[in-house]
């Protein structure tokens, strides 16, 4: 089957189904200064709060932002505080499900930095909880909501590809040891933290696997150094995937089905280009656009403030029930490797 002449455009929010949340950022820290940037220079969310475990903290991030109001000693001040719609929680890994459990408890919308939590038992138990106050809990897994992402959606739902058999993805960067993935304390490892992008890609695109097979090898600091892992899916599809925090690796994704091949090449989770190829060689398609990263975080921001806006509980592009297949995954993978989290030992 032959290619059409153009990708398909990337659909857009109308702006005026937009509206402005009043943001409460909690933990200030690397990924939530880029998170604020892109929100205060793209968008028209107002980040009207901070909250910190020092209020040191808190301040400096406000000042440094010109937030209104800094919020000292843990979640507690900041979800209780009136003019916060939305908490945006960007700690550490293992501090995810007890903060946004608190926002829930507190009646605010939750965005929060994935991994959601730690294990598909604290998913749900988020889910659960939201559903009940009737609020949105929303992972902010930004790939899926760049428009990179939304063109490969369309491709992949108008059968561009035709039967998809095989997915690759790897994913894979050096740290030097004093840094937070490797600190067990913190559920470090590259699984819930580089290992989430292969993995949610190969289940959002072919299903749930029905068998996963892994093998893993150990950093000298406690916690696992890299994991590959090779599932198959439904009608017999096959993924591979490698995640490492030993290496700068490809950090390449190809989607390859009987009629053409789409390929990602470096970063294929942030935006940047992708190429869409038949296999004779004489059609491709590609899809160009600015790397420029975590200046596109806004549109996460921005699809959570329009699902506020129409009262939705679930978001259509990264439901809880995407969330929690990822994380089930993740969780046999550490099943087989042998990884348990601080907070998951009896």
């Amino acid at each position: 089957m032959p290619l059409p002449t153009h990708l398909p455009a990337p659909r857009r929010l109308p702006a005026a189904q937009i509206p402005a949340l009043r943001w409460g950022i909690f933990g200030p820290g690397w990924i939530a200064e880029r998170f604020v940037q892109s929100l205060l220079q793209h968008s028209h969310q107002r980040i009207v709060a901070v909250g910190s475990r020092t209020r040191h903290h808190a301040q400096a991030f406000a000042d440094n932002f010109g937030i209104p109001r800094a919020h000292g000693g843990g979640i507690s001040a900041l979800v209780n505080d009136p003019n916060v719609d939305v908490v945006y929680i960007a700690t550490p890994h293992n501090h995810h499900f007890p903060a946004a459990l608190a926002a829930i408890n507190a009646g605010k919308h939750v965005l929060v930095e994935k991994p959601l939590a730690l294990n598909a038992q604290q998913v749900q138990g988020l889910a659960e909880a939201a559903a009940a106050k009737k609020v949105l809990c929303m992972e902010a897994f930004w790939s899926d909501f760049l428009p990179k992402f939304d063109v490969l959606r369309q491709v992949l739902a108008d059968g561009m590809l035709g039967e998809v058999h095989t997915l690759l993805a790897d994913h894979g960067e050096f740290f030097t040891p004093d840094h937070r993935i490797m600190d067990a304390s913190l559920a470090g490892g590259p699984l819930l933290d580089l290992g989430t992008y292969p993995v949610a890609l190969a289940t959002k695109t072919l299903g749930a696997p029905t068998q996963i097979l892994a093998m893993g090898e150990p950093a000298p600091a406690g916690v696992n150094g890299q994991a590959s892992m090779l599932f198959r899916h439904p009608g017999g599809a096959q993924s591979v995937l490698n995640t490492t925090l030993f290496s700068q690796t490809s950090n390449r994704a190809l989607i390859a089905g009987s009629e053409a091949t789409l390929t990602l090449p470096d970063c294929f989770y942030a935006p940047g280009p992708f190429t869409l190829t038949t296999h004779d060689r004489r059609q491709t398609l590609h899809w160009e656009e600015e790397c420029n990263r975590y200046q596109q975080l806004h549109h996460e921001a921005e699809h959570f403030a329009w699902c506020v806006g129409e009262g939705l509980l679930q978001s259509p592009v990264r439901p809880l029930s995407d969330t929690l297949l990822t994380m089930a995954t993740l969780d046999e993978v550490r099943r087989q490797l042998g990884i348990v989290f601080n907070e998951e030992k009896a």
